[in-house]
């Protein structure tokens, strides 16, 4: 299936967690509209078939892929020199990897937590100060993929949630940093998806996120919205009409009322 939405049109586009849900949707819809694309991921047998299912549909798209754990610093250095060798210099850097861990924090593991931790901001802090220079050079522009938990403390979330209300601080910041440097930054804030995410936040094959079906939104939306907020310069952007309105409504309430709505979520003990 093609593409035809305005997304913004790059040289060298990289992208993190591409072998799957909204990482893979990035790639599908850019591919039509970059030189290049950098596609990164742990799992490489995955990479190398999303590539060459890419070429086949753009014969004239390079794609480079790169199997490395970004939580760990060596997977990052790797990355870094991978790129470095085969003298490429992205102009769109796509920070998609993350991942969750649903359950209360007191019952956690900590081997979990750290993962989560060096995945959703220890790596995309490191990588985008890594190819800041040359994406300063190219005026590029740089994606964070947030989420809409990142406006709220949530229980059985609760690390999760404040790793991405990181990623939206930072991306607000780095922002005005960037603004005279001509570099866009967006930070993408979507609501539920269904991709792999739950299945790896969740502790137990029985547990289900407490999200009500109708707040899901497909992955097709969520990439081909944030890549026309990337073209016209947002700084940000909940996808979805239902999450949008959410989020304003969150912006509005008190502390204290939040507080109150969110004890009354469902939760789970272990």
């Amino acid at each position: 299936m093609s593409h035809s939405s305005p997304t913004p049109c790059f040289n060298c586009a990289l992208i993190t967690g591409a072998s799957s849900g909204l990482g893979l949707e990035y790639a599908q819809q850019l591919a039509p509209q970059v030189h290049t694309l950098i596609l990164v991921a742990r799992r490489d047998h995955l990479l190398s078939e999303i590539a060459q299912e890419l070429i086949t549909r753009h014969p004239s798209l390079r794609v480079k892929t790169i199997s490395c754990d970004l939580a760990d610093l060596k997977g990052r250095n790797h990355l870094l020199n991978s790129l470095a060798q085969a003298e490429l210099y992205p102009d769109c850097l796509l920070n998609n990897a993350g991942m969750g861990d649903y359950g209360e924090f007191r019952t956690s593991e900590w081997p979990k937590i750290e993962q989560m931790l060096r995945l959703n901001v220890e790596a995309l802090t490191h990588l985008t100060r890594a190819l800041l220079p040359g994406l300063i050079a190219q005026r590029g522009a740089i994606l964070n993929l947030s989420s809409l938990a990142s406006t709220l403390p949530i229980p059985d979330f609760a690390v999760y949630a404040a790793s991405k209300a990181y990623v939206s601080s930072f991306s607000e910041g780095l922002r005005l940093e960037l603004r005279e440097h001509g570099v866009r930054v967006l930070a993408v804030c979507p609501g539920p998806i269904k991709t792999g995410f739950g299945d790896t936040a969740r502790r137990h094959l029985d547990s289900k996120l407490p999200v009500k079906e109708a707040f899901y939104i497909p992955a097709e939306q969520v990439v081909r919205d944030s890549l026309r907020a990337l073209h016209a310069d947002r700084a940000r952007i909940y996808p979805g009409f239902k999450i949008a309105t959410a989020a304003a409504l969150i912006a509005l309430l008190p502390l204290a009322a939040v507080r109150v709505i969110m004890s009354a979520r469902p939760r789970r003990s272990d």
